[in-house]
Order: C-alpha cells, then sequence, then structure tokens
C-alpha cells in the first residue's frame, strides 16, 4: 500500500506563491509518473502539471510559465512551486502518482489541498 500525504496551500493574494508537496511512503519498487490535478468549485478535476520517470515535466497551458512541477527521488516527494497566483488558480490541488509496486503498477492520490487566490 502506497499513501500520498500532501502539505501546503492555504490562502494568499493574487500575485503571490505558494509551494505544495506530496510524500510518498509505503512498497514503492519505482515511480511511473507523477502529477498534480486542481479541481475548481463545479468544474471537472484537470491535470495541470505531471513528471515522469526519466524527469520531463508537461505543463497545462494555464500554468506554463507560472507554476513548477519537481520531485526529490531520496524523499520520495514531489512539489509544486506556484507563481504570480491568480484568483482563478482558487481550486483544491491533488497529487497523484503511478508507482511500480509489489502488487503491479498502481495509481495513487494525495487527500487534497485547498489553495485561495483572493484579488
Amino acid at each position: 500500500q502506497v499513501q500520498l500525504v500532501q502539505s501546503g496551500g492555504g490562502l494568499v493574494q493574487a500575485g503571490g506563491s505558494l509551494r505544495l508537496s506530496c510524500a510518498a511512503s509505503g512498497s514503492i519498487f519505482s515511480i511511473n509518473t507523477m502529477g498534480w490535478y486542481r479541481q475548481a468549485p463545479g468544474k471537472q478535476r484537470e491535470i495541470i502539471a505531471a513528471i515522469i520517470a526519466g524527469g520531463s515535466t508537461n505543463y497545462a497551458d494555464s500554468v506554463k510559465g507560472r507554476f513548477t512541477i519537481s520531485r526529490d527521488n531520496a524523499k520520495n516527494t514531489m512539489y509544486l512551486q506556484m507563481n504570480s497566483l491568480k484568483p482563478e488558480d482558487t481550486a483544491v490541488y491533488y497529487c497523484n502518482g503511478n508507482y511500480r509496486t509489489p502488487l503491479g503498477a498502481r495509481n495513487y492520490w494525495g487527500q487534497g489541498t485547498q489553495v485561495t487566490v483572493s484579488s
């Protein structure tokens, strides 16, 4: 079993910055992909950033140039640095990880954390 525990988030003014963390624990052989999703009220959950095993990253157009996804393999922790935040970034943010485990490839979610950007 793998657990993803998120930290960070909160309330920030427009133009400010926040950093989210996602720490993985459990039986992990290797990381396939990890990513950050968000879900705003009344909207579907959307992927905003992803990092694959080799370290390549991808971003949604809405956050490109403002958000940075990174990973510390030694700590099994993924980060999302969010700069130049806008009110439209307000959402619940979730981390997601796809790992190779003793049970095969499995997908796990963090508990979610609220990010609120005031104008």
